[in-house]
């Protein structure tokens, strides 16, 4: 009896899952700095796309990636990671441009533009829920692992990595140095963490499932922390599948 009302409520929890993930996530990243007078009014925008989730059938994902290199320009950001600064400058190369810049808005890692852009960035999230994408599922195991399940890579797609960032929203900064003096700066789906989890050959496997663990410090506050798990086409840098989870 024990056994069979565990399958049942696993039953219901997958498919409850399914049904939070009817609509489409998006990733929406932004490389962004509080020592960078421009950043502010993207960082706004970032804050009301994942806020007001305004398009039908999509889920805005906020990821606030905060670089470093505006750093000795008399402010100190203490969200930056040389980490996202790197990630950029991959974008960069994939992309094609001449320089990375903040604030810089990427969307499912195929579309690049000023963070501040709000039409394009309308158009492109739209744009970005279309076609075919991963099959993606992640559940709460224990109070600090989680288990996930990737199945079905898009055609086309022969290598993929996959990536859980930890996010944090209703953050706020008062910057009492630099471009952004005397302003009270706030922000959302700033990423406290982001991991690689593992890598798809589509050769060999279609899919990934294992148990990871998170690791979740004290100051951040659970209550306003988000999981995102998303995959990464490793050629293309196209993310093809993405879900998300509160801890």
């Amino acid at each position: 009896m024990l056994v069979m009302m565990t399958r049942l409520w696993l039953a219901l929890f997958v498919a409850g899952c399914a049904m939070a993930q009817a609509r489409t996530p998006v990733i929406v990243e932004l490389f962004t700095s509080e020592g960078c007078s421009s950043c502010p009014g993207a960082d706004n925008l970032l804050w009301r796309l994942e806020q007001n989730q305004p398009y039908p059938g999509v889920e805005v994902v906020a990821l606030g990636e905060h670089v470093d290199y505006w750093n000795d320009l008399g402010w100190k950001d203490r969200f930056s990671s040389p980490l996202f600064s790197a990630r950029q400058q991959d974008y960069g190369r994939t992309l094609r441009l001449e320089n990375v810049y903040t604030p810089q808005m990427v969307v499912n890692g195929q579309a690049q533009f000023n963070g501040s852009d709000q039409s394009r960035a309308s158009a492109e999230i739209q744009k970005a829920a279309q076609g075919a994408k991963a099959e993606l599922a992640m559940y709460l195991a224990s109070d600090d692992v989680i288990h996930l399940n990737v199945e079905h890579l898009p055609p086309g797609v022969r290598d993929a990595d996959m990536y859980l960032a930890i996010t944090e929203t209703a953050l706020s900064t008062d910057v009492p140095r630099g471009e952004n003096t005397g302003r009270r700066l706030r922000h959302t789906g700033v990423v406290r963490s982001l991991t690689t989890l593992g890598h798809i050959d589509a050769k060999k496997s279609s899919g990934y499932s294992a148990d990871a663990r998170i690791n979740l410090k004290p100051e951040w506050r659970r209550e306003n922390l988000k999981l995102v798990l998303f995959v990464q086409d490793r050629a293309s840098r196209k993310i093809v599948g993405a879900a998300t989870l509160h801890p």
